[in-house]
């Protein structure tokens, strides 16, 4: 009897089918979000977003700042300049494990920016970034776990 209950507990536990279409909904959700916080400014709601320990790979760099590291570059990049623009180019791809616990989601976006130029006049600045970010699902929600950008 025993071993017939551990094996439906066992075959239940092996047919978990993530639901892919909500989990992709939650991503670009994700994605919105940090558009949002681009143009409000608001790095919290940005870093919310960032699993403790995660990874940036830019610039021919491989880094692991701090929760208060992040806060502090990105705070400085957000009081610098004024989004103007902030746009996907192509529709997001976004790719789930088997097994529906890791994601990543390919970005390509156009940026417009404003900020000072030595005079202090505007200068208007456009380029395009594509990125991609790996996601895992932990109790509690979707945390991005690495990041890797680039621009043109």
């Amino acid at each position: 009897m025993w071993r017939y209950l551990l094996l439906v507990v066992f075959i239940i536990g092996c047919s978990h089918n993530p639901d892919l279409k909500k989990e992709r909904s939650t991503i670009l959700k994700m994605l919105a979000t940090e558009k949002d916080a681009h143009f409000k400014k608001d790095v919290d709601l940005f870093i919310s977003e960032f699993a403790d320990s995660m990874l940036n790979v830019n610039k021919g760099k491989v880094t692991a700042p701090s929760r208060d590291e992040h806060k502090e570059k990105i705070s400085n990049y957000f009081n610098a300049v004024q989004f103007i623009k902030w746009d996907d180019i192509a529709e997001p791809l976004i790719r789930f494990s088997d097994d529906g616990s890791l994601a990543y989601a390919v970005v390509q976006k156009e940026v417009i920016l404003s900020y000072p130029d030595s005079t202090g006049k505007p200068f208007y600045d456009t380029t395009h970034y594509a990125w991609t970010s790996i996601y895992r699902k932990h109790n509690d929600g979707w945390k991005i776990e690495a990041n890797i950008s680039t621009n043109k």
